[in-house]
């Protein structure tokens, strides 16, 4: 069996993932502000370099999979968001590849979303992928509201442009995503919950399917790119939405 290490654990779509590693017999190591096996703040980096620190304790050194789903999409306090959703998985990522190397096959994940196609604020995108938090949080200030879908774009570039270099896919470790469309979660409960939001919601994210997905059909998306035992799926985000991609970019391949 293996060792995998999931932020976000105690709730969501990160829960349903560790609760499926575990069903499996996998050892799972957890990550959240509470609930779990490393009380960890990833949007601190202090939080961060903690995580690494207790993951390389309690893996013995050695990571199978890794499954960064922890993320925010509130703008109300978007600075945090940001942190959390590009920074704090950027850092999961980078930090825990050195155990991903030691395992036979070192598998990655990251949660982006069906947000980053409705675009975002290029400024911040750019920042993000400079490595440049502070100038990143200066320039989420012009447009906040923006945070969820521009820290989730700045994610799949990110993706993108690391998945196939050296220390990844050149070493054997996989990085691709999965993106989801709406999930019934408790972040999108409140919208979910309120019919003029509900509307709006519909409205940017076309599908064609009737319902939204629960958690754990996101986490079988999840399990199936951690559980790959070939070595030519390399920085793919599959897209989990009910056909939102399809809707709004039909031409695009």
């Amino acid at each position: 069996m293996g060792r995998y290490l999931v932020t976000g654990s105690a709730s969501g779509i990160g829960q349903s993932v560790a609760q499926a590693l575990k069903a499996e017999g996998h050892q799972v190591i957890g990550v959240d502000l509470r609930e779990a096996e490393i009380i960890a703040d990833l949007a601190t980096a202090e939080g961060r370099a903690a995580l690494v620190v207790e993951a390389e304790r309690l893996s013995g050194g050695v990571l199978d999979g890794v499954v960064a789903a922890a993320g925010l999409s509130r703008a109300d306090i978007a600075d945090v968001t940001l942190a959390v959703n590009y920074f704090g998985a950027v850092a999961t990522l980078e930090g825990l590849r050195p155990l991903l190397a030691r395992a036979e096959r070192g598998r990655a994940v990251v949660l982006c979303s069906t947000a980053a196609l409705l675009g975002g604020d290029e400024d911040v995108v750019a920042a993000c992928l400079d490595g440049d938090e502070a100038l990143a949080q200066t320039r989420l200030t012009a447009n906040p509201w923006t945070v969820y879908m521009t820290s989730k774009l700045a994610l799949a570039r990110w993706l993108r442009r690391t998945a196939v270099q050296p220390e990844w896919a050149g070493a054997g470790l996989l990085l691709n995503a999965v993106a989801p469309g709406v999930v019934k979660t408790p972040m999108t409960a409140p919208l979910l919950a309120d019919e003029n939001m509900l509307a709006m919601v519909a409205q940017a994210n076309p599908m064609a399917v009737k319902d939204y997905a629960e958690p754990a059909e996101i986490a079988e998306s999840i399990l199936h790119l951690l559980m790959l035992k070939g070595h030519y799926v390399v920085g793919q985000i599959l897209y989990s939405d009910g056909g939102t991609d399809a809707i709004m970019r039909p031409d695009t391949l």
